[in-house]
Formats: C-alpha cells, structure tokens, sequence
C-alpha cells in the first residue's frame, strides 16, 4: 500500500510539474516561452525553432516529414537562419527531430534556394541555386550536383515523382521574368503576367540520366506544379491568374500527353484553387467560392471518376490553405485575416475541420490575431496526426510551431 501510494504522489508531482511549465497565456504579442496553452483555444501549443532567427516550414502541398533512418522518429525539413529575411537570401535547409526536437543545419552555400522536394526514397532534399540543381542527403549531409540548366532553357523544379525518377517544374519566358523585374509586388505583377498570355513550358528532367523535356507547351500561366504521390506518370498543374477568369486545375497524363480540366466554373465569379493531391493520389483537394468570397466550401473532385465532394464552411473559418491529415479524416485550415478574400472579421485562427454530411465543423487551435499573414501559415498534420505544424510571427519573428490537436487537461 505504501508503495502504490508513493507512485501515485510521484504522478501526480508530474502532473503538476508538466501544468506549471505550460503557462495558460495569449499568444502572441509578446515573447512566448518554448511551450504554452493558448488561453482562447486551451490546445497546446510549442516553438520547434530557436529564437534570434527567421525559419519556415514548407508551402501547404510540399511534404516535409521523412521518417529517421532507425524508423523511431519523424524529422521535419525546413528553411532558415538568422540572414533569412522573407526573399530567400542565405537561407539554409535544416532538419528538425519532432520526437527529440534536435535540430541541424544540412545546408552551407550562401546561394540563395529555391524548391521545397524531400525525396523520401532517396533520403535527400532536392532544390535549385540559380540554374544548378543540388541534392542533399538527409542523414550523411552529401550534397550532389543533379543538373545546370542550359542556356536555352532557363527553368525551375518544383515536385518530384511517386518513383523519384523525374523532376518537374516549368520555364518562363523572359518577357514574364522581365514583369517580375519591373513590378516585384504581387499586386502589380498578377494582373500583368495574366494579361500577357506568354509562353510556359512544363518539363521533366530525369534525375539519373540527366534527360531534359518538354512535355507541354501553352501561352498561359502554367503554375502551381505537382506530381501525384502514387502515380508517377501524373502530373497536376494550373492556369494561374485571377481565379473567377480561370479554370484553373488541370493534369497531364506523361505517357500520353493528355491534359484533363479537373473543376469547371458553372457560375460568373465562381473560383477555385490552392490545389492540392490526397495522399493516396485519388483526390484533388481545393478552396472553392460560389461565388467569390460569398459561399465557401472545401471541394475535391476524384481524379478517376470527376465524381465531386464539397464541404461548406463558415466566413470566419475560410483559410489561405488547408490540408488534409494522412488518414484523411481530418482538414486544418490556417484562417485569413480581414484583408483576404472572405474579408472574414474574425478570422485570424489556426483551425481543425471535421466533416460532417455536407459541412464542417470547427475547432480552434491556436489564436493568430498578432500575426501577419503577409507570411502564410501553411499548416500540415504531423504523421501520427497528433500536432499541426504551422509557421507564425506572432512573436515579431518567422518561427515554426506546432499545435497539439488533443486539448490540454484542464
């Protein structure tokens, strides 16, 4: 009896220590401890990345997440350093242990990087340095020239293959490179390179025997480029531009060159896009308005049938990007601030989704009212989707952090 009664005190000792070192607190706003319970939500929330630098994790459809060479721990890819100021200058690929939360830099060469492709077979990250592509091993740190893109063909990889044979991405015509030159803000160039209807060109480049092609050629915007998870010969891309003038999500079938509309516009101003495929490569997940920024819904359209499944959400719950949890039960939304599309006025929350019939039912999780969205969120589930990582400058700098999706014992 006595020793039960022992244990149970050093229990609950531990209880209480683990509740006094996760203050209940307002996020943001101020400098926040490496762990906390947000007051509004009650979900805990902690920094993954250390404090005096600029980090970012990885755009919404990019997967950052490869398991440890032991199979004991999941790292975590991402961006950053204390140079990193927002426009990709000096920063490095790091990677991030999520069970024992060690962090290390896999990167050195000052060059600016673009490309956000793990390679989980491989176990390296693939990105690009002006017309060079590199790989990095994720575990020994090697890093391999893959290819330099010659002079007629000036290009920029995006997504890798299901079998991690080829590379794709698209190039721009120097014309459309000139716009970004002249006109840096997306507010001035959007329209602009819209309107000039010049030529892209996707392309794969096998990433063994260096073959380069072009597999599609339209003047268009082609943009938002990515391979299906399971389908090595599936490529998705979009017709950038404004939404409501664009059908936007198309795929391409490499064996065969065939080009398939995915969502077609029914009404005036109806929109659709921030694509993204399901893990298992049946479904295209999108943000879709009927109209815009009137009735919102998160849509997805099976790529085999066309058959089309939406849920509708509420203004306040729209976000700039969801995502999908790998069981494919759950969405997370990261919110949008007034100035958005919805023009939501309380909108500025990092959301968990449940579907239910036609609809989904919310959950907060973290409050984001300090932060500025000009800097996206980008949430994704962790694998054993018990956290939602999401990057923030709630506290007056770019850090990541994850949300724990169970609430905190109250």
């Amino acid at each position: 009896m006595k020793r039960k009664i022992i244990l149970m005190s050093v229990t609950f000792i531990s209880f209480v220590s683990e509740l006094l070192a996760q203050p209940v607190m307002q996020t943001g706003g101020q400098k926040m401890p490496a762990e906390w319970i947000d007051q509004d939500t009650h979900h805990r929330v902690k920094r993954l990345t250390q404090p005096g630098g600029n980090f970012a994790s990885f755009y919404f459809h990019n997967n950052p997440f490869i398991k440890s060479v032991d199979g004991k721990s999941t790292l975590m890819i991402f961006y950053g350093n204390d140079a990193y100021h927002g426009d990709g200058r000096g920063r490095q690929l790091w990677r991030i242990d999520l069970q024992s939360g060690k962090t290390e830099q896999l990167t050195t060469s000052p060059s600016p990087k673009s490309g956000e492709i793990v390679g989980t077979k491989r176990r390296e990250v693939f990105y690009q340095t002006a017309d060079s592509v590199f790989a990095t091993h994720i575990d020994t740190k090697a890093t391999r020239l893959v290819y330099v893109f010659p002079d007629t063909f000036k290009a920029s990889i995006t997504t890798l293959n299901a079998d991690e044979t080829l590379l794709s991405g698209a190039k721009s015509s120097e014309e459309e490179k000139e716009i970004y030159r002249k006109y840096p803000d997306k507010s001035n160039y959007f329209e602009r390179i819209y309107d000039a209807h010049l030529e892209r060109v996707l392309f794969t480049l096998n990433v063994d025997t260096k073959a380069l092609k072009a597999i599609y050629r339209e003047n268009a915007w082609l943009n938002h480029i990515q391979f299906s998870p399971t389908d090595p010969n599936l490529l998705m891309y979009c017709h950038e531009g404004p939404w409501h003038k664009v059908d936007r999500i198309w795929t391409i079938d490499l064996k065969t060159g065939r080009t398939q509309l995915m969502h077609k516009r029914t009404m005036d101003m109806e929109i659709a896009g921030h694509e993204w495929i399901a893990a298992d490569g049946k479904t295209i997940w999108y943000d879709l308005q009927m109209p815009k920024g009137e009735t919102f819904y998160v849509a997805g359209v099976n790529i085999a049938s066309q058959k089309m499944v939406k849920y509708q959400l509420q203004r306040n719950e729209w976000s700039v990007h969801y995502t999908l949890s790998p069981s494919q039960k759950l969405f997370a939304g990261d919110g949008g601030d007034p100035g958005a599309v919805a023009k939501a006025p309380d909108g500025q929350w990092i959301y968990l989704f449940r579907p239910q019939g036609d609809h989904f039912e919310s959950e907060k999780l973290v409050n984001m009212k300090f932060h500025k969205y000009k800097f996206e969120p980008n949430v994704h589930f962790t694998p054993d989707e018990k956290w939602v990582i999401f990057r923030a400058n709630f506290e007056g700098e770019e850090q990541i952090y994850a949300v724990e999706i169970e609430p905190a014992k109250q």
